[in-house]
């Protein structure tokens, strides 16, 4: 997995904040008593669920303490785990494992391989009448997206890879409704594009580096690498990018939503 900075992150809160709030509005549940946010990152998505139901008991997953530190610091009223989102699952699914009235994701699942066996497992985990309902990025045929896996395969830098790195574990929308149809009551799914409005491509490699990035500089053995990285990044996507009338320029990003109720 790879690293993460909270503040990093952070730097286009509104942005990665967006979709988690388009997902809690359209959830139709009235008053979840047990909630679970997996991939919480340092609570901002939480943040929301816990806007939409403040009388939920809420706790949130993620692998990295960075991350988590962040949330504790920010919303001590809820409870923080350290876990992976593999492992907890496997915990959860379990016979005699916690249920919950709604478990959460907001862009989080893309970093977890094996999906078609992931979704089932933490659905089993969901408590008659709730829901799973999650965001992931959809977006890997993006200039921004094909750019890093074109870059890291390029001849200047394949050889410079220990490893090829791994990108995002996403697939087509009818693959997760095949996944839980068997399962879920009923399912909805929808993509969304949003218009991210940014200074410049500069803020496209910023934004990365918060996420998308992160396998691929994570990799390499020095600064003084991950700089080189970032500078071929940059100038492979501007051209991708034009300036509109104004200077700034927008970044188009895809995200896929899903929820999927349990039966009462």
């Amino acid at each position: 997995m790879p690293s993460w900075d909270s503040a990093q992150y952070l730097r286009f809160a509104s942005e990665r904040t967006q979709p988690s709030i388009d997902l809690v509005a359209r959830i139709a549940l009235d008053a979840p008593k047990r909630v679970v946010d997996l991939g919480c990152g340092p609570g901002n998505s939480t943040a929301v669920v816990g806007r939409r139901w403040p009388n939920a008991q809420i706790a949130g997953v993620d692998n990295s303490a960075a991350m988590l530190a962040g949330a504790r610091r920010d919303f001590p009223q809820w409870t923080w785990r350290e876990s992976d989102l593999t492992a907890w699952a496997e915990r959860a699914g379990q016979p005699d494992g916690e249920t919950y009235d709604l478990i959460f994701s907001n862009a989080a699942f893309q970093w977890v391989p094996a999906h078609g066996a992931l979704l089932p497992r933490l659905f089993e985990a969901v408590a008659p009448g709730g829901a799973l309902a999650f965001q992931i990025p959809h977006s890997l045929e993006a200039p921004h997206q094909l750019c890093i896996s074109d870059l890291a395969a390029s001849a200047a830098w394949q050889r410079r890879f220990v490893r090829p790195p791994v990108s995002w574990h996403v697939e087509p929308p009818g693959f997760y409704y095949d996944a839980l149809a068997p399962r879920a009551a009923r399912i909805e799914l929808w993509l969304t594009d949003y218009l991210h409005v940014l200074d410049g491509p500069e803020a496209i490699v910023e934004w990365h580096r918060g996420t998308g990035l992160r396998p691929f500089i994570d990799q390499l053995p020095d600064e003084a690498a991950r700089a080189e990285f970032l500078r071929d990044y940059l100038a492979t996507i501007t051209p991708h990018y034009p300036r509109q009338a104004d200077g700034r320029l927008l970044m188009p990003f895809r995200r896929m939503f899903c929820i999927a109720y349990c039966s009462p």
